[in-house]
């Protein structure tokens, strides 16, 4: 981060300038906050994301009371220097609201991959007559693991030829598969990533 607050021009919003928040892995717009240069100073020190409250007249923290906090990734300011982007990794929701994003929008961990594992969890209790899924969950633990290792061995078996249909096609299968058993298990696709975002750390 080499973002310097001296360089922001805070003395055209009256001390203060828009601080517009994206979710670092997802690229979602979380929230809208305010910074006046302590505020702005305070998150670079700290990275924990601090905004000047309006209303409370003060510096405020994100999660100060909520433990839902913003960890500061990077932060970049517009052409003009009169407004902040500011990239962070969320713990928790971060409306106050209690919704992933302050215009209630969900925070997919990784875009049509995270829509498609609300959907499986969707048709976890479905109707296994007219769901697919619904049947693998009635199925149990042990057979959900069974039909993700067979997929395992059907993609290994497509990726020794060249036909590039039918492996794309296994590759869909087998991640299809693997997003049912993390539901099953009680977990989500958040959960891996942030394992492996230990891991690259």
């Amino acid at each position: 981060m080499a973002i310097d607050p001296k360089t922001i021009d805070f003395q055209k919003g009256d001390g203060l300038v828009p601080a517009i928040v994206q979710d670092a892995t997802t690229g979602r717009v979380l929230m809208q906050g305010y910074m006046n240069e302590e505020a702005l100073q305070k998150t670079l020190d700290t990275k924990q994301v601090t905004f000047f409250s309006r209303s409370k007249n003060r510096l405020w923290t994100k999660g100060e009371t909520s433990g839902n906090t913003l960890s500061l990734v990077d932060i970049k300011a517009d052409c003009d220097q009169d407004s902040l982007l500011v990239y962070a990794h969320p713990a928790g929701p971060v409306c106050h609201k209690g919704t992933d994003t302050c215009w209630a929008e969900d925070n997919y961990p990784a875009g049509f991959l995270g829509h498609l594992e609300s959907v499986i969890q969707s048709r976890k209790n479905a109707d296994p007559d007219t769901s697919y899924t619904a049947r693998l969950f009635a199925r149990g633990m042990n057979k959900v693991a069974q039909k993700v290792g067979e997929e395992a061995v059907e993609l290994v078996i497509e990726a020794k030829d060249d036909n590039e249909a039918l492996f794309l096609n296994e590759a869909a299968d087998l991640m299809y598969h693997y997003l049912v058993l993390l539901v099953a298990k009680g977990y989500e696709l958040k959960d891996v990533l942030k394992v492996l975002e230990e891991r690259h750390r």
